[in-house]
């Protein structure tokens, strides 16, 4: 087995297929090409093979441990800045450089997703502050409860007003994507060092146990829930574009039926994962309609 890792280049061998070689050519999915090529990279790596294998149930047993800790620690005991830069330290030490380039791009797509939502919706957004870091050191201002903190004021914020106004969501008359970029965004996720080779997922399932412990248990619970809004905001760019294919491409479920902690890594893995699908909807919509109002200019009816 010498699966390489220039997919580009790859040569198709049918006695021995390179399965990230077939996702990477697959098309089922319209991925942001370098983004896909990243996950994909990880997977294939040393990290994920071996030391994925050893640290999940590692970490999960930690997340257990760490719940009967907080059972005598005070409530509000809490150390969400030193959280963050130990995370910060980890990521740019040790994390691959392409699974570095994932993270931060993730808070770009969150942000520009509810964006979008707000703008279609009509609707102005006061309690969000977005995040657009452009290296790891843009972390350390406690940018992962940030985002946790967002999703929520944000549903918090549209849908009350909402309410106060008598409407629904429902799709506008003309859509409005001045919020999604169309490209890649400006970011700098460090170097690639002899030391630097944990993959995305690994790092994931590591980290967890340390947010279960320097986060006080009730921030920590909701921050596992938020991963199940995935379809909740999917929901509403269905609404938003008349469209129920948003829906499909999630895999986090709705959050009326919760799931346990334990499984929080992997369910932040598919998160990231519906996050690039949905943006990348929307980049593919916000394409088309540029296409067609193109023609339209050119060939008036």
């Amino acid at each position: 087995m010498n699966w390489d890792l220039d997919f580009e280049h790859q040569r198709i061998d049918p006695r021995d297929p390179n399965p990230w070689l077939a996702l990477y050519l697959d098309q089922s999915l319209d991925l942001h090409a370098p983004a896909k090529k990243a996950l994909l990279r990880g997977y294939n790596s040393k990290s994920r093979r071996y030391l994925l294998p050893l640290i999940r149930p590692v970490a999960r047993l930690s997340i257990i441990l760490v719940k009967l800790v907080r059972m005598v620690l005070p409530k509000r005991w809490a150390w969400p800045r030193a959280l963050h830069r130990t995370i910060y330290w980890g990521l740019r030490h040790f994390v691959r450089r392409d699974s570095n380039y994932l993270i931060l791009r993730h808070f770009h797509i969150g942000t520009e997703i509810l964006r979008f939502i707000a703008d279609n919706a009509g609707v102005t957004i006061t309690s969000t502050q977005p995040l657009r870091p452009r290296t790891l050191a843009d972390l350390k201002e406690d940018a992962f409860l940030v985002h946790d903190l967002n999703i929520y004021n944000f549903l918090l914020e549209l849908n009350a007003t909402l309410s106060a106004e008598g409407r629904t969501l429902e799709a506008p008359a003309q859509l409005n994507f001045d919020a999604i970029t169309d490209g890649e965004f400006d970011l700098d996720p460090g170097k690639q060092g002899r030391f630097n080779i944990i993959d995305l997922q690994t790092a994931i399932e590591s980290y967890v146990p340390m947010y279960s412990l320097m986060l006080t248990d009730h921030d920590f619970w909701r921050a596992a829930n938020s991963l199940q809004l995935d379809e909740t905001i999917a929901i509403y760019l269905s609404r938003l574009l008349n469209d129920p294919l948003p829906v499909g491409l999630v895999n986090n479920r709705h959050p009326m039926v919760p799931v346990i902690t334990l499984h929080s890594g992997f369910r932040l893995m598919l998160h990231g994962l519906d996050a690039e699908l949905m943006h990348a909807y929307l980049r593919q919509m916000k394409r088309a309609l540029a296409s067609t109002s193109e023609q339209t200019t050119r060939h008036p009816q």
